[in-house]
């Protein structure tokens, strides 16, 4: 297929359930007094809370926290030590935070700060613990508004850019629209502040070394992103069935506008993420057995999770969020899946009922043992 094909129908924000909005210091933060950009932020509350009333889960990954400090402690616009970055961020956080709480408050939305390192997702059980936190905010009706926690971050233990971070982000929560808002409309050919030739892509179906070589480096100076982390991002997050938008964030009504239409390069995914994600899980090699009664694997192809009450045997040693095989009474493969509970623990509990469990275990356990939403069967 044509990497610059636009015969497939451009992405939009119709028809989204799930968004993952990434928003660069620049447009929070005004470059000139370093002072909050207050009514762009209530803005984009508003275009937030027409998502969230059309059905749309919204989680916002914010930068800012660096660049509102900064001014706050009156430390230079320049390149920080690593000392003074964390110190602003640990200034601009608590100011950045409350005016995302106010701002979506004046329109009935709970606003819940999540701080994350890359630790966050390389660490597996850390992974599986910030998903289910942000899947319980997003249950529960919250707008969950992620960053990564500067005061404590070096640079080894660090994204580096929001965009990488929104990406993963979109991957965690299974987002099926990620909205890179930036200074620029998209991705162009080349760079147009120097080439006038140069034209912006509307639509990008695969990402190729040529598209890759498009991109450059140049961001503003409160920002550490360039259009190549956003390509970065860009493949992250259609491999895992979310299609990306780049997309100018600067006016008013940023997302209000993207959808009516605005000057974008989309990027789409072939995928939808759910089914991205059962093909990723299904590639994984397991870590053990667990066998299923009869009931079980009738309630499996009913599209239910399986519960520990179900399971008759579980062999092998794995950790929880480990993928596991799941077989028949007959020991028939039926699939494989991600546990929510170690083998070891898994054994102590199989063929228990849910009241049961928290006596088997000596602590409050988790409903299910595999959830449909992580099993390819």
């Amino acid at each position: 297929m044509d990497a610059l094909s636009t015969e497939i129908a451009r992405p939009s924000l119709s028809g989204a359930t799930r968004v993952v909005v990434k928003i660069g210091s620049a447009l929070l933060v005004d470059r000139e007094t370093g002072a909050l950009r207050a009514e762009w932020l209530d803005t984009l509350a508003q275009d937030v809370a027409d998502l969230r009333a059309a059905g749309c889960d919204v989680v916002v990954v914010s930068s800012g926290s660096i660049a509102l400090g900064r001014g706050v402690l009156g430390l230079p616009a320049t390149a920080l030590a690593l000392e003074q970055s964390q110190a602003a961020a640990a200034v601009g956080q608590i100011r950045l935070a409350r005016a995302y709480e106010d701002a979506l408050a004046r329109r009935g939305i709970i606003a819940a700060q999540v701080l994350v390192t890359l630790e966050d997702s390389a660490n597996r059980r850390r992974y599986l613990n910030a998903r289910a936190t942000l899947e319980m905010l997003l249950g529960l009706g919250s707008v969950p508004i992620v960053n990564e926690n500067d005061t404590v971050a070096t640079d080894e233990i660090r994204y580096g850019d929001n965009d990488r971070l929104a990406a993963q982000v979109a991957v965690t929560v299974g987002a099926d629209r990620l909205i890179l808002l930036s200074d620029v409309d998209g991705l162009y050919t080349a760079n147009p502040s120097i080439d006038p030739s140069a034209t912006r892509l509307e639509v990008v179906d695969v990402i190729t070394p040529e598209i890759e070589g498009m991109a450059g480096d140049a961001g503003s100076g409160l920002s550490k992103g360039g259009m190549r982390t956003k390509v970065m991002a860009a493949r992250t997050a259609t491999a895992s069935g979310c299609a990306m938008a780049i997309c100018k964030g600067a006016g008013l009504h940023p997302l209000r506008a993207l959808a009516d239409g605005a000057p974008a390069t989309w990027f789409t995914a072939q995928l939808d993420p759910q089914t991205a994600r059962k093909r990723w899980i299904g590639a994984m090699k397991p870590k053990g057995e667990i066998t299923l009664d009869a009931g079980a694997v009738a309630a499996l192809a009913e599209g239910k999770s399986l519960l520990p009450v179900g399971v008759t045997a579980v062999t092998g040693r794995f950790g929880r969020g480990e993928p596991v095989s799941m077989l028949g009474p007959d020991g028939a493969r039926l699939g494989q899946g991600l546990t929510r509970y170690t083998g070891e623990e898994a054994r102590t509990i199989r063929g228990r009922r849910l009241a049961e469990i928290e006596e088997s275990l000596g602590y409050p356990g988790r409903s299910v043992l595999i959830h449909r939403d992580d099993m390819a069967l």
